[in-house]
């Protein structure tokens, strides 16, 4: 009996600390998602100017040629 209840208190024991570093997994997780989207963000906006700037130069080359 007394086996068995260490053997309960130590399993207790395990899942509170599993438990803990799930938390502390998801908070990190949550954090860089946060992060990635930010950085998402700012390379949209440079792929964006990116290919303005390229169909722009396209379009006044292609004026100049037709001229």
């Amino acid at each position: 009996m007394e086996i068995a209840l260490k053997a309960l208190e130590r399993i207790e024991h395990h899942e509170k600390e599993c438990g803990e570093r799930w938390a502390e997994a998801v908070s990190e997780m949550k954090q860089l998602r946060i992060t990635s989207d930010a950085h998402s963000e700012r390379w949209e906006k440079l792929a964006w100017l990116v290919v303005s700037t390229v169909v722009a130069t396209a379009i006044i080359h292609l004026i100049g040629i037709a001229l």
